[in-house]
């Protein structure tokens, strides 16, 4: 693919991304655009990075996440020279409650 064709495509993603107002019509669109794998997956991920910037250790959150050891240093590579996403958009010891947003 093209770059610039790419770049289109990532920004009409990022447009539609940004559309769901609540939790629930997030949920209708992700679970629309991932498999469950996917989206397990990506909930992991962001699991993991939450546990991370809380200070806990690779065992505690390969105990916790279940995700691999290179999954896990791919999402510390990431807090530390990654674009900033997962600091700015996660609250370290913050529960997320179970309504809608």
């Amino acid at each position: 693919m093209k770059p610039e064709r790419f770049e289109k495509l990532k920004n009409e993603l990022y447009d539609l991304v940004l559309k769901p107002k609540t939790r629930e019509e997030c949920a209708m669109l992700l679970y629309d655009l991932c498999t469950f794998k996917e989206l397990e997956q990506m909930a992991l991920r962001a699991r993991a990075a939450k546990l991370f910037l809380e200070g806990k250790t690779y065992s505690v959150i390969t105990a916790e996440t279940e995700l691999s050891s290179a999954t896990l240093s791919r999402i510390s590579r990431s807090l530390t020279h990654g674009s900033g996403g997962y600091a700015k958009f996660i609250t370290p010891g913050e529960e997320e409650s179970e309504g809608e947003r």
